[in-house]
């Protein structure tokens, strides 16, 4: 198992993300809330190391 290259770059809630191939996918992030234009999915912060995630099949 190898090293993986990721960074970020946060513009407000506008957040883009990259990997060693370049441009990746961008996040939305206004407070606990988020939305990830790759996976389509929802993503709402609750407290402690849990999340809650309703991707886009799990939507219609």
């Amino acid at each position: 198992m190898g090293l993986v290259f990721r960074s970020r770059k946060k513009f407000g809630p506008l957040i883009l993300n990259f990997t060693e191939n370049g441009y990746s996918s961008w996040t939305f992030k206004i407070g606990r809330w988020s939305w990830n234009s790759k996976t389509r999915a929802h993503r709402y912060d609750l407290p402690g190391p849990v999340s809650w995630k309703q991707d886009k099949s799990g939507s219609r």
